[in-house]
């Protein structure tokens, strides 16, 4: 599908997407070629929403990876091939709400002294001392640091939005130590063999996971989960859910408000109203 792809990432770069959403999308259309040994052009409806009812009963799909599915062959139909009457869709069903473990603040600390190299211990600080999406603090540049304001510039985040964070004394200290150390010139994390270009997310979820191991955190939790602890522990803190969004970059309040049910100190700190029973 070498025409097509090239028409759907044109499609999709002319709409501003994250290069990891196309990828992403490009990947479900890729699969459905694959499943039916056809190019997607020549395939019906029937045949699209039949496959996505074999990923979700026959390979047993989490319901995300199924929309992920969808959303990408949506894409490709309605807006590279134009078929705007292709109607398909997976079943609505109510998926369960889970939330999110968090990682205590002694936990992050073992996590920090966990890192074998004063880098990766940098790199983990600065994701949570900020709030960072792993794509907005591997693309961190040196200038992206402001000590007057005391802020961090995060440059084309999610959906393409520049936005400042936190940028914490022991935090900048931490930071200055390891410029003297490593000399980045652009890119704050630069990769290990290349310089020139910027940390991976693959490299940087190995480091995160080999410190968790050596950490001993039991929690199942990945890189995201300093994003996690971050909002919880700002709102523990006593830090208002507005200031927390603006930090975090979201765009809808009701994201940045699962929050408070994540927020134990608030949790334990409430009165059972059986206490307030014959008072």
């Amino acid at each position: 599908m070498g025409v097509l792809r090239e028409q759907m990432e044109r499609e999709m770069v002319l709409r501003r997407m994250a290069l990891r959403t196309r990828q992403a999308y490009v990947a479900q259309v890729v699969a459905l070629a694959k499943h039916y040994r056809r190019s997607p052009d020549q395939l019906t409806e029937q045949e699209i929403q039949s496959y996505l009812l074999y990923l979700i009963e026959e390979r047993r799909l989490a319901r995300s990876s199924c929309l992920q599915a969808l959303h990408g062959l949506r894409f490709f139909y309605h807006e590279t091939l134009k078929q705007a009457e292709m109607n398909f869709g997976v079943p609505r069903s109510r998926s369960p709400q889970k939330l999110p473990q968090i990682m205590s603040r002694e936990e992050i600390e073992r996590l920090f002294a966990a890192a074998v190299q004063f880098k990766h211990r940098v790199f983990l600080m600065t994701t949570y001392a900020a709030g960072l999406r792993l794509s907005e603090v591997c693309a961190l540049k040196v200038g992206d640091i402001d000590s007057t304001r005391m802020t961090l510039r995060i440059e084309q985040g999610k959906g393409n939005k520049d936005r400042y964070s936190l940028l914490s004394p022991r935090l900048l200290k931490d930071l200055r130590h390891y410029w003297k150390m490593d000399r980045p010139a652009v890119w704050l994390f630069p990769a290990s063999r290349t310089p020139d270009r910027p940390i991976t997310p693959h490299a940087a979820q190995k480091i995160y996971y080999a410190a968790r191991d050596r950490a001993k955190i039991k929690k199942r939790v990945g890189i995201h989960g300093l994003r996690h602890a971050f909002a919880t522990h700002l709102l523990e803190g006593g830090t208002d859910v507005h200031t927390i969004q603006r930090l975090l970059g979201h765009g809808d309040i009701h994201t940045t408000l699962r929050y408070c049910h994540l927020a134990q100190q608030r949790i334990t700190a409430t009165r059972s109203p059986l206490e307030l029973l014959g008072t």
